[in-house]
């Protein structure tokens, strides 16, 4: 679904990624892990047409998305949550879902997905005329995975889910991540949180200072000595 070959990219004379290779498979969850600076966020920023590459290309389901606009990349539905949430404080929680469906063109289905969006989120159904920025960390992720769905994604990346949220939203968000990939939704996933994500993930890479130094199934990453010792207080 996704093909990255030999990516690079520059922030004026530092070298952020350096010529990485990976893919994502229809039907997976895919994270990729690493420390703080390892390149992870400039990766998904780069796959959304947010940050331009150095060298390098990127295809979506067939079609070259190396240069494409950020605009263009979402009406083929690879649709992204930023790291830090970002809703639009100032707007209810219904108006924030009605502008992940800006870009459809199906608008006679967005009311049935608005309401399996509060199916799936009762805590949004119950403050949708509440200011966003008033919610929980817990309940801005929500929404923010919320805004996302109403894009129909068919790839959705989400940068660090559990950023700043307590044990027991963690615990739900990964739950509901799984629970969106059962329902057909291929995932990438950017998470500092090792343990979490490679439990759910059907594969993984790990990153090193803008290098994949490492690749498996989860589980094998999650036994692997050199993981556990790095990532996992082993």
């Amino acid at each position: 679904m996704l093909k990255v070959t030999d990516l690079s990219v520059n922030y004026d004379m530092i070298q952020a990624v350096k010529n990485i290779s990976f893919e994502v498979n229809e039907g997976e969850i895919v994270t990729l892990i690493g420390a703080n600076g390892a390149g992870k966020s400039t990766i998904l920023r780069t796959i959304s047409g947010l940050v331009r590459s150095g060298s390098g290309d990127m295809t979506y389901r067939g079609k070259d998305i190396t240069k494409a606009a950020p605009q263009k990349i979402v009406e083929q539905g690879l649709i992204q949550v930023p790291e830090g949430r970002h809703v639009f404080k100032g707007l209810t929680v219904q108006e924030n879902l009605d502008l992940g469906s800006f870009t459809r063109k199906d608008k006679e289905n967005v009311n049935a997905d608005l309401d399996h969006v509060f199916e799936r989120f009762p805590i949004l159904a119950e403050r949708k005329k509440q200011d966003a920025a008033t919610l929980s960390g817990g309940e801005q992720q929500m929404l923010a995975m919320g805004r996302a769905l109403m894009s129909k994604p068919k790839l959705l990346l989400l940068d660090e889910p559990s950023m700043g949220l307590a044990p027991i939203f963690i615990k739900e968000i990964f739950r509901i991540i799984e629970d969106i990939n059962k329902q057909g939704t291929t995932i990438l996933l950017i998470e500092q949180n090792a343990n979490v994500a490679l439990q759910v993930a059907d594969r993984g890479y790990v990153l090193e200072t803008g290098k994949i130094v490492l690749t498996d199934t989860g589980k094998n990453l999650l036994k692997s000595d050199a993981v556990q010792k790095a990532y996992l207080g082993g």
